[in-house]
């Protein structure tokens, strides 16, 4: 009797124990799609980005007075909790200003949808040590733009509204007096909370690249002067054009960069423990 001709396929490998994945089975490999999938992919995640945002902005416009109220607080405050009078020159400057607000406020409240969608757009080409490295970096990306915003509202928007206040003269015949407007108002707030917000996700980006292997904490050590005064540079572009909202930004977020060092060296040291060096997947 003749034997049973041999399988053409090479053996597999043996199976890990528990269902998992066969040996030499790459993550990456298995989930490659077409570019045209990729496109549809994109358009699928901005589609749903941009409903979150669309559906916001409808129920923050109809909040946009109450919103504009709360974010007049800080002026409030600066005044000792006296009347706040503020202007509109046009007839549809008001209009415009609630439109505005609406739209930063729609952004703002659909950020965890924003990152969720970047999340599952960049997933399949990570690695599972990737992915789980990569969702705690979006947590901390949002609640230090939120820290950069409550700083802001709470701390330099009261001080910088009574440095003004301050600058008003009552002086007999002579009275200059701040009459501030509805959508310069917003502005300036607006200014300062997406320019704090972006300059406090500093520890974000160096901790990525320290994981990436791309720095180390001396480099950071050694580059510390030069990031002053790039720090000081970007502040003036991203603030006002007032040197006290240069200084509020920029030195907190010279803390922040001493703060990234330190995140930087406890990445080092986990790596150290683990014996592990970071390597590009091939």
């Amino acid at each position: 009797m003749l034997d049973k001709p041999a399988s053409p396929a090479g053996p597999a490998g043996p199976a890990p124990a528990g269902g998992g994945p066969p040996e030499g089975y790459d993550e990456i490999e298995a989930s490659k799609a077409p570019l045209l999938d990729h496109l549809i992919e994109l358009r699928q995640r901005l589609m749903y980005a941009l409903a979150g945002v669309g559906i916001g902005f409808v129920i923050c416009f109809m909040f946009s007075r109450r919103i504009y109220t709360v974010l007049v607080w800080p002026y409030l405050w600066a005044q000792d909790n006296e009347k706040v009078k503020m202007i509109f020159t046009g007839p549809q400057e008001f209009l415009y200003t609630q439109l505005k607000l609406a739209l930063f406020a729609a952004v703002f409240l659909a950020f965890p949808l924003i990152a969720y969608q970047i999340y599952m757009f960049v997933a399949p080409g990570l690695y599972k040590n990737e992915k789980q490295a990569f969702r705690p970096f979006l947590v901390a990306a949002f609640l230090l733009f939120v820290l950069g915003a409550l700083i802001v509202y709470f701390i330099v928007m009261p001080l910088m509204m009574k440095f003004f206040l301050n600058m008003q003269i009552r002086d007999g015949a002579v009275e200059v007096e701040l009459q501030a407007r509805v959508s310069e108002y917003l502005s300036l707030i607006m200014t300062l909370i997406l320019g704090f917000g972006i300059m406090f996700q500093l520890p974000v980006v160096l901790t990525l690249l320290a994981r990436a292997g791309m720095i180390v904490g001396q480099q950071l050590r050694d580059f510390r002067r030069y990031a002053i005064v790039g720090i000081t540079g970007v502040a003036a572009f991203l603030s006002p054009p007032d040197p006290f909202s240069m200084i509020a930004m920029a030195l907190p977020t010279i803390l922040l960069y001493e703060a990234s060092i330190l995140a930087v060296d406890r990445v080092e040291k986990r790596r150290a423990r683990n014996g592990a060096t970071p390597a590009a997947p091939a």
